[in-house]
């Protein structure tokens, strides 16, 4: 299958563009700045763009058989369009293109509710603080660009992580359609998720919670490094 990712040079954008490529799919790998990408493969393009000229992204689109963003940036107090604009871009060049599959990364607290069985203090404190002050600017756009996904006419589905780390493998993560138990998803589970997504048509027109089950860190470790940089 043909592919393009948007946000390939990213944590996620990596895990998803060696996956794809391991399973042989051919892969156009969009990122800033193409010198830097550390991947190689005879299924790789790597195409140099920025999501917010559309023009750009519209060439990387042509040709395509699915898309998939990974469109992300750090918490701040500055105002966040990157995934609006990015995905208002990335719809519009896949209209003009005929591409109808595209696959999003979102967040899990865009469900709007608590994860079953979690902590008074977790559920009442922490998340809020986090999504209403640390990433508050993030996480309006991301509702921005869910709303742009949702009025696109195209075949999407929004793939919502919990608090995102790193492991050498995928696990035997979980996938549905309501938020899952659990504070963390790993980013092989991640890469993965979006991948099967992408490439069949089990969860269209639907916001899905990843959960990995199996390995998870401590809250404090993931909190310092996903929201501090620590």
């Amino acid at each position: 299958m043909k592919l393009v990712v948007f946000g390939a040079n990213g944590p996620t954008g990596r895990q998803v563009t060696a996956q794809a490529l391991a399973a042989g799919h051919a892969v156009t790998a969009v990122t800033r700045r193409p010198a830097e990408f550390p991947l190689s493969d005879p299924g790789l393009r790597v195409a140099g763009a920025d999501v917010l000229d559309p023009a750009a992204v519209a060439r990387a689109v042509a040709g395509q058989e699915a898309v998939i963003s990974t469109l992300g940036v750090p918490y701040g107090r500055k105002p966040v369009t990157v995934y609006s604009e990015g995905i208002t871009h990335i719809a519009q060049a896949m209209t003009e293109h005929g591409v109808r599959r595209l696959v999003c990364v979102s967040s899990t607290v865009l469900f709007g509710v608590a994860a079953p069985g979690e902590t008074f203090f977790f559920r009442k404190v922490l998340e809020p603080l986090i999504a209403r002050t640390i990433g508050r600017t993030v996480y309006e756009d991301m509702r921005r660009m869910e709303d742009i996904v949702r009025d696109s006419g195209h075949r999407w589905t929004i793939v919502r992580p919990a608090g995102l780390f790193d492991t050498d493998a995928v696990s035997d993560y979980r996938v549905d359609t309501s938020r899952l138990p659990g504070r963390f998803t790993s980013r092989p589970d991640l890469g993965n998720a979006l991948l099967r997504e992408a490439t069949d048509d089990r969860h269209v027109g639907a916001a899905v919670d990843v959960r990995t089950t199996e390995g998870v860190p401590g809250i404090l470790d993931v909190i310092r490094k996903e929201a501090f940089g620590g």
